[in-house]
């Protein structure tokens, strides 16, 4: 029953929104109802106001790292399993993807994963973040950096802490990645797929 409500804590937590909260708190359109309809960091900066992009980011990221630290300090004192964090790692990411308090319709998890990486192992995040800043510079294009940075997560996940369950639940984030920037693909493919800091 404990591990259960550790779960639903961190599902609760990663639907928490920011794209949507920031927006609404800076009077800004809904993320949503233009661009790319992600409400996430990147649609948010295509309104041109960079602080709400970065507190969006800021928050979504926030959220991963909080729900996965709060686990590994609460766990051990409620006798729950090393696992126990992993799958509240997985529940905040989710809550995110589909959030209760957005009608399911959420963003697609990068800042969230990178927070949720963070406090897994901060190597691994470190790894991951170089990796989607260095595509995103050369490239200016946000979906290829997540999908390039998903692809080597698990890579980094396996180097850095065994190729045991942490590696597991990171390759579980890698392919929820891949199927909510599935649209991206497509776009990616066609050469459709909008730049950074470009607006709709």
């Amino acid at each position: 029953m404990t591990l259960l409500l550790f779960i639903v804590a961190a599902y609760l937590l990663g639907s928490l929104s920011f794209a949507v909260i920031v927006s609404r708190a800076m009077r800004l359109p809904d993320p949503r109802s233009f661009g790319s309809g992600n409400p996430g960091a990147t649609n948010v900066l295509r309104t041109g106001h960079k602080a709400a992009a970065a507190l969006t980011l800021l928050g979504d990221a926030l959220k991963g790292w909080v729900a996965v630290v709060l686990a590994r300090m609460l766990a051990p004192q409620f006798g729950l399993p090393e696992e126990s964090v992993l799958l509240c790692a997985l529940a905040v990411f989710i809550g995110h993807l589909f959030p209760v308090f957005f009608r399911f319709k959420g963003g697609k998890g990068v800042a969230t994963a990178l927070g949720v990486l963070l406090g897994l192992n901060p190597w691994l995040g470190l790894a991951c973040l170089a990796t989607w800043l260095f595509i995103a510079r050369v490239f200016r294009i946000s979906s290829l950096a997540a999908l390039i940075t998903a692809v080597l997560a698990p890579v980094y996940s396996g180097l850095l802490t065994g190729w045991g369950s942490t590696t597991i639940a990171v390759s579980v984030i890698a392919l929820l990645l891949f199927y909510r920037h599935k649209s991206n693909l497509i776009k990616l493919i066609s050469g459709q797929e909008g730049r950074i800091g470009i607006r709709s």
